[in-house]
């Protein structure tokens, strides 16, 4: 019987190991997963490279992450906000690394790299800081950089619905990046606010198909507030 339903947190982040590259889903505050962001501080992997749209806001989720050193290297595509400043004070220091990645460059090398393709030509960025070293190519008279997919280890991601089969269901806005990271990765954990019998959820409506997740997490409903900073709902 498949049953992908984990007891906990915990439970489901314990196969993470030091030097992984981790997924995590969300666009600033929302879709973030944050009890899976606090499970993997309380797991202790260190040496990591974290992909996501932010680099964290606040001292919470993503920010509380970084700030335990333990993250080597950062992914993303917007690290600087008002309320960023614990990435600026690691990254000024020396002590983070940071690959900057254009939106929608970032969202189509995790899309690649689920989809099995090599690498693509796209052109932004071009002729820009982001495209130096990189092989670039004319064709049909405009030019282009060639990007590689992103691999994870470990996505970690928020959902709304969920079955014992791993299938997905997500809120509005709160699916960004989700989606593409659970192909992506070789490990996908999910959070969900329901989880429903099988053939409770419309097949037509399913967004991420069980194949590509590996446990699944319920947790309680919080109302997210700017900075993300989280009160009870």
């Amino acid at each position: 019987m498949i049953n992908k339903l984990a007891d906990s947190v915990a439970q489901a982040l314990q196969g993470v190991q030091d030097g992984a590259t981790v997924l995590i889903g969300g666009f600033g505050t929302a879709g973030i997963p944050g009890e899976l962001i606090d499970g993997l501080i309380a797991h202790g992997a260190r040496d990591l490279t974290v992909v996501n749209n932010n680099a964290g806001n606040g001292d919470q989720g993503l920010a509380a992450l970084l700030q335990t050193g333990r993250v080597r290297k950062i992914i993303c595509s917007f690290p600087r906000q008002v309320d960023s400043h614990v990435f600026d004070g690691l990254y000024r220091s020396g002590k983070l690394e940071l690959e900057l990645v254009p939106q929608g460059n970032l969202a189509e090398r995790l899309r690649a790299a689920g989809a099995g393709i090599g690498a693509f030509f796209c052109p932004t960025a071009y002729g820009t800081e982001l495209a130096a070293g990189k092989e670039t190519r004319e064709i049909n008279g405009k030019h282009y950089v060639l990007e590689y997919p992103i691999h994870g280890d470990v996505a970690l991601i928020k959902a709304e619905q969920g079955d014992r089969w791993g299938n997905l269901t997500y809120r509005m806005s709160a699916r960004n990046f989700g989606p593409v990271m659970a192909t992506a990765a070789k490990t996908t954990i999910a959070t969900v606010h329901e989880v429903v019998e099988l053939g409770a959820l419309d097949p037509e409506a399913i967004v991420t198909p069980g194949i590509y997740v590996t446990h699944v997490v319920k947790i309680e409903r919080t109302a997210t507030q700017a900075g993300g900073f989280k009160q009870s709902a």
